[in-house]
């Protein structure tokens, strides 16, 4: 069975390592110095230290099953690359809300993701795992078919944490919900995640942020728990860690704003929910991008 990684980054790149681990071979999608450092093996760190001889593209190739990790904002041009060959089962494992409705417009076999994972890019070709987490996967609509159980057997397989679940889109907007009180405070302030609990003016700011998307998300008909409680636990437990927005602004890169924060502005305005901090984390970003030439 070939495994195709669509977006080999941080994220794409352990996946792929933990797959091609448990013998599959494995297809790394990739572009630019990563493309080309990857020609020449992939060294992870971290929860695992081990290096891999890697097969890597600069553009998607036939396979029974891809993983897509690419940014947000790159999901359209990656789902009219995977349209022009056979991508197999696709299943979308990114940040934000509406990527499987995207991918599904240009695709048939698509199936929806969300992953606790972490992984930071240390250099091109080397990546850090950060973190071990669990990984969701479910039909968008809500079934559980014969594809999502093949992506589970795979995931098992690589000895991945995975749970199918009916409820997948429910799980995809929490996951949005609690990134978008963590990362647009992160990479303005330049911190990493701990000192949003720390330090009381930024967890005064993540709670309203929790507040609005909790109540977006209960005018969708989703339940959330205590959101902010949840927010904190997971502040606490990733403490550490330097979330992907902040490394994308350290970068000089575009960030995923558009469809996190942005999503909840957009969602909120459809079902009458007032979301101004998420507005402001929304012009606060877009306003660093632009000011800076990331878009």
């Amino acid at each position: 069975m070939r495994i195709q990684i669509m977006g080999a980054g941080a994220l794409g790149c352990l996946f792929g390592a933990l797959i091609q681990q448990a013998g599959y071979e494995v297809i790394y999608v990739a572009r630019g110095k990563q493309y080309e450092a990857l020609k020449k093996g992939l060294k992870v760190s971290g929860l695992m230290e081990a290096e891999f001889l890697v097969k890597t593209s600069s553009k998607p190739i036939d396979a029974d099953v891809t993983f897509v990790t690419v940014k947000a904002y790159d999901t359209e041009n990656a789902a009219k690359a995977l349209a022009e060959i056979d991508p197999g089962i696709v299943c979308s494992l990114q940040n934000g809300v509406g990527n499987e409705e995207i991918l599904m417009q240009h695709l048939n076999r698509v199936i929806g993701g969300t992953t606790t994972y972490g992984a930071n890019m240390l250099e091109p070709g080397h990546i850090i795992f950060a973190g071990k987490g669990i990984t969701y996967i479910g039909e968008i609509d809500g079934g559980i078919s014969e594809d999502v159980r093949i992506v589970e057997e795979v995931l098992k397989n690589s000895y991945i944490e995975v749970e199918v679940v009916e409820d997948i889109r429910r799980r995809i907007w929490v996951k949005a919900a609690i990134n978008a009180c963590i990362n647009p405070i992160t990479a303005l302030t330049r911190v990493r995640n701990g000192k949003i609990a720390e330090v009381k003016e930024l967890w005064d700011i993540a709670e309203k942020i929790a507040e609005e998307c909790e109540a977006v998300l209960n005018a969708l008909g989703f339940e959330t728990g205590n959101l902010k409680e949840v927010v904190r636990e997971v502040v606490i437990k990733t403490a550490n860690n330097r979330s992907s927005m902040l490394q994308d602004i350290e970068k000089g890169k575009r960030t995923e704003i558009d469809f996190i924060n942005g999503a909840f502005v957009a969602k909120g305005e459809e079902v009458g929910v007032d979301v101004v901090y998420n507005r402001i984390m929304w012009n606060m970003l877009k306003g660093v991008e632009r000011a800076h030439g990331m878009v």
